[in-house]
């Protein structure tokens, strides 16, 4: 591929992926429904585009990074859509879109000549403005092997997991599920912890070098919940998205999910009381709040 490409949603992970394209010479055709973000994009030097359709009639590769399976859709197959590009061949999801809603994308735009690669990312905000994201691609072989050093600028680690739409898809839920897992049941450890009289920066050293390290452990509880900052980079309205796609794929498949369906229920709880839009390391303010203690960083 050449080093023009479309890029279409420039929010928390889609911005700062586009930024390092740019340090990398890429050549940006962007839109965005921010004008505010449009106009920094503009002045880095990218071309600004009016509608995803419209980039897609300027590149032939188009990257898109947006919050919600919908969005998604209407982005590529919608009346303004990538669909209606007349040089676009190529279309990269770094979104969860979950594989239901990939398979259905990527044969709309088969009919139109237009293959799609489903390429979700995991490490949040700050693996994104570090480049050190995890792929998972699904698609033809060649055209992933095709797409390696555009991926490798955002992603430290890119893994090419099928052939067939929405397997990178359903890589992305399982690894969200374990990962909502984690968050949860290591706020819940933390704060019995601090209950019984533990220190919490303590009870974080001992447990990231025994078995029960986790990515809460060693990430999300010691840089966003100690320090109280809450700020992972990632909505609980969008963790519990993905754990709902993941557990339609568990329906669809016929698999048993008692842990998976206590996870949700825990974190449809947070987004119950008015959380949908607190970052996920907030969960632990419940159970703080029932047991009568702060997990925070000793003075």
């Amino acid at each position: 591929m050449t080093n023009e490409v479309g890029f279409i949603g420039l929010g928390m992970m889609g911005g700062p992926m586009a930024k390092r394209l740019i340090a990398r010479d890429y050549k940006l055709t962007i839109h965005d429904l921010r004008p505010e973000v449009v106009a920094e994009f503009s002045d880095q030097g990218a071309g600004v585009a009016g509608s995803p359709a419209e980039v897609a009639s300027r590149v032939e590769t188009v990257l898109v990074s947006l919050p919600t399976p919908d969005v998604v859709r209407e982005v590529a197959l919608g009346a303004d859509g990538i669909i209606g590009g007349s040089a676009v061949k190529t279309f990269v999801d770094l979104s969860t879109t979950g594989p239901n809603r990939a398979k259905e994308i990527a044969a709309g735009l088969k009919s139109k000549g237009i293959t799609a690669v489903d390429a979700p990312v995991s490490g949040g905000v700050t693996g994104a403005k570090a480049g050190t994201l995890s792929v998972m691609m699904a698609g033809p072989k060649a055209l992933c092997e095709s797409l390696q050093p555009c991926l490798q600028v955002i992603g430290k680690h890119v893994f090419y997991v099928g052939t067939e739409p929405g397997q990178g898809q359903m890589m992305k839920l399982l690894n969200n599920l374990l990962s909502a897992t984690a968050l949860a049941a290591s706020s819940e450890a933390m704060v019995l912890g601090v209950k019984s009289g533990l220190d919490p920066r303590v009870m974080v050293d001992v447990l990231n070098v025994s078995s029960g390290r986790n990515s809460a452990t060693l990430e999300k509880i010691p840089r966003a919940i100690l320090p109280r900052t809450f700020d992972v980079g990632f909505r609980t309205e969008l963790q519990i998205k993905d754990i709902r796609l993941c557990l339609e794929q568990a329906d669809q498949l016929g698999v048993p999910m008692w842990i998976g369906q206590t996870v949700r229920e825990m974190w449809a709880f947070a987004e119950s009381q008015g959380g949908g839009q607190e970052d996920i390391s907030a969960i632990i303010k419940h159970m703080e709040k029932w047991a009568g203690v702060t997990v925070r960083e000793s003075s």
